[in-house]
């Protein structure tokens, strides 16, 4: 893969309670880079009423994704397709367990595009809680498009 060092990052997310759908996007700038076949992706999200950015770093490598967070929002996601994983998400006004049971991680290379789809099953607190999807595309800022 070719890349420059600072692309755009578009994560979308589908979560499917109860029948309904919800679903977010965001765009960041960020940096890429890829080392011993591992791509990851640094960018900073800014959340309303913090100061401070929160961190993140997302890994990309077969068919695992792995979403770090530090900062006022600390927490680790791992998406390993077939896998289930926990952790604690930590925020400003609390912090609650989750567990992700990841059923599929697709990931496609372009020379100038790198896209990751997981889907995962989720619960909070020990109660399921949604299906989901989350779409991470990395592009060169020359390609990008929405």
């Amino acid at each position: 893969m070719i890349m420059t060092k600072e692309v755009m990052v578009t994560i979308s997310g589908l979560q499917m309670a109860g029948g309904e759908g919800d679903s977010i996007e965001m765009v960041h700038i960020g940096e890429y880079y890829k080392r011993n076949g591992t791509h990851y992706v640094l960018f900073d999200e800014l959340f309303e009423g913090m100061s401070l950015p929160v961190k993140n770093v997302i890994k990309i490598k077969n068919r695992c994704m792995e979403v770090q967070k530090k900062g006022p929002v600390t927490a680790t996601m791992v998406f390993e397709e077939g896998k289930s994983r926990s952790s604690t998400y930590v925020i400003p006004y609390g912090s609650f367990l989750i567990e992700t049971y990841t059923t599929s991680v697709r990931i496609q290379e372009e020379e100038d595009r790198l896209e990751a789809i997981g889907a995962y099953k989720l619960d909070i607190n020990g109660s399921h809680s949604a299906d989901c999807d989350i779409r991470v595309i990395v592009q060169s800022k020359e390609a990008f498009r929405l």
